[in-house]
This record gives C-alpha cells, sequence and structure tokens, in this order.
C-alpha cells in the first residue's frame, strides 16, 4: 500500500489571488495530497529565507541575497548554485533533474528560474517556475 503525503494547502503569495491557508465551505482546512504537496513544500523551501524560521534557523534558500546583485550571469549562477543546494539539503522526496536561471530579454532585472524534478517515489517529471526580480537602480 502507497503512502499517501497530505499536508495543508496554502495560497503563496508569489501566486495569483489571496495567500495563506484555504477554508472549505465546510469550514475545514482544504489540504493537497502527493505531488501538489511536495510543489508546495518546494515554494515554500525557495521563498523562506535562511534565518526566518526560529527552530530551524537553517532552513531555506539564500536566494534573497541576490536582490541587490548585478544582472550578469555570475548571479544566475549563483541562483542555481542555491537552488540546487537548498532542495539537496531539506527535499528529500525530490530528485533535481535540471535548474535553469536567464534573464528576462523584455525586463532585464527579472530573474526566470526554472527547475526541473522528479519524484523519487514513482520518478514523475514537474517543473516548477518562478521570477526573482533584481532591482537594477539601488
Amino acid at each position: 500500500m502507497t503512502e499517501v503525503v497530505r499536508s495543508l494547502r496554502f495560497s503563496h503569495p508569489d501566486e495569483s489571488g489571496p495567500s495563506g491557508l484555504r477554508i472549505l465551505p465546510s469550514g475545514a482546512l482544504e489540504t493537497v495530497t502527493q505531488a501538489a504537496a511536495v510543489r508546495q513544500a518546494l515554494m515554500l523551501l525557495l521563498t523562506t529565507r535562511p534565518g526566518e524560521r526560529v527552530m530551524r534557523p537553517e532552513y531555506g534558500c539564500r536566494l534573497n541575497e541576490l536582490l541587490f546583485s548585478v544582472c550578469d550571469e555570475t548571479t544566475a549562477g549563483l541562483a542555481m548554485h542555491y537552488v540546487q543546494s537548498a532542495i539537496r539539503r531539506w527535499e528529500p522526496r525530490v530528485e533535481i533533474v535540471e535548474v535553469d536561471a536567464a534573464w528576462d530579454r523584455q525586463q532585464p532585472s527579472l530573474l526566470l528560474i526554472r527547475l526541473d524534478y522528479r519524484l523519487r517515489r514513482d520518478y514523475t517529471r514537474y517543473t516548477l517556475t518562478w521570477e526573482l526580480e533584481v532591482p537594477t537602480e539601488v
């Protein structure tokens, strides 16, 4: 029998709509399972700054350190390194297939990050993409 991974569903601030926990019309908290739970955990990991969690101060990803960096290939490479390091340390359910980071041609201050990953339990492949805005003027 396969184990069902279940966690509370929340809307991340980086997604459209209101952020926070979701409540069903019945008043119960909405949950997600399997791949959606892992995707949600990855979003939480990659947008948490190390030091934010009191009981787990090392948890998170160092992407926030790039916010005032120069918009160049070194910064994109660091973003890929930070993503890979955080996932390898904190998310054992995921095998990284590829991480890529590139600057948007229309908005040079926007770093587009793409993570291709596979769930270890069934080898299903998924892609997670998000944007990191790096101000060009300080």
